[in-house]
This record gives structure tokens, sequence and C-alpha cells, in this order.
């Protein structure tokens, strides 16, 4: 399986696809809630997983207090959302079955950077690129600069990430929207979780990947 520039190199989601953030996301918005006084629900929050975080904390807070709000998040998710973090079922398997067939995997998450660089690594996954920032059709240019052939994630905004770049769309119901939801957005293929990646793998040609 290669592409015209090599080896082959599939693009990976990180929450709710390869990392199970939703109980460290939850606990980090529980400490805004307690340090501001401001009452969220942090189920809905972990509900909405995937936007970017401008737009779950705009539910919460005023316009004129959302930057501070990020800045507070961002200061608060490392020493209590990453040691809470765990892998997706399969996440582990998924990525060693691409680098076994010599494949690239590319890491492009709506997570900023620095948090996706530190969940990757606290979850021990090998991945050649991380980059983070970035949600739906915008992390389209990402994979394309990393020539990725598929894109697999569990958001129909992951389905426009793959449409951008031209990719196959592999969704996972391991999210908010279960496999009915993402077949009906156009997801070129609907797993049920990681766990089915590696079989799926084994039939995928990156040559065949459809150019939209």
């Amino acid at each position: 399986m290669e592409s015209s520039g090599g080896a082959f190199a599939l693009g990976f989601d990180l929450d709710l696809t390869l990392a199970d953030t939703r109980a460290g996301i939850s606990a980090v918005y529980a400490a805004i809630a307690a340090r501001t006084g401001v009452a969220i629900d942090t189920d809905a929050v972990v509900r909405r997983l995937g936007p970017p975080l401008e737009e779950e904390l705009a539910y919460w807070f005023p316009p004129e207090r959302v930057p501070a709000m990020v800045e507070l998040y961002r200061e608060i998710y490392p020493g209590l959302a990453i040691p809470a973090t765990l892998p997706m079922p399969g996440a582990a398997a998924a990525v060693d079955a691409v680098r076994a067939r010599g494949g690239r995997v590319i890491v492009v998450s709506g997570k900023n950077q620095a948090d996706t660089e530190r969940t990757v690594r606290y979850l021990g996954l090998e991945a050649d690129a991380v980059v983070g920032g970035l949600f739906g059709a915008d992390k389209g240019a990402a994979l394309r600069e990393h020539g990725a052939a598929a894109y697999i994630g569990d958001h129909t905004g992951d389905v426009d990430a793959a449409r951008a770049a031209s990719a196959v769309a592999v969704g996972v119901a391991t999210g908010a929207f279960d496999s009915a939801a993402l077949t009906a957005y156009g997801a070129d293929v609907v797993l049920p979780d990681l766990l089915a990646f590696p079989e799926w793998l084994g039939g995928f040609s990156a040559a065949r990947a459809p150019a939209r």
C-alpha cells in the first residue's frame, strides 16, 4: 500500500477516536466551575466533544469572558486532564497496524498543539506527525500536507476533514454520532470502534483513495 509520495499515511482524530478524554475534560470544567462560581453541566460538555474549545466555553460564559476562560482551561488541563486520559479501545493496535504495514500515522486534532502532543505522548502512541488546533474542514490542509490517504474520526467534522483532503472518510462510532449518523453524513466507511480497524486496514489500498 503506497501512495505516489512513497509510504502511505493515515490520519487519526484524537478525542474519542484515539483518546478517551471524557473524564479529564469533565474534571477541568468542574474545576473551572468551582473557581468561577458558574454552573457548568459537565455531562453536556462531554456529549459535545469535538468542536473548538471556544465554542463550548461560549455556552457557559459571555463572549468577553471566553478568552480568559480559554487561558484558564489550558492552565488546568495538563495537570488534571492528561493523567485521567485513557486510550480508546483498539487505539494502540490501530496505530501499530498502520506502522506494521510501513505506513505513517498522522494525528490531527481540534485540541491545542501542546495538549495534543502531551496526550499522544502520555498514551505512548507512535505518531509521525502531530497537529493540533484544527477542526472540521480546516484539518484538510494538514492531512494534505502529510499525504493522508484516509482520515479516521468519530465526528461529522472529521468527515468534512477527510473530504477537504480528498481522503477516505472512516468514521468510528465512539463519540456523539452513531453509525447511522456517520453514514448519513457521508462517511465512506463506518466502524463500530477501532477494534475493527486492523481488519479494515488489511483490505485498504491507499492507491484507491478517491479524488473528490
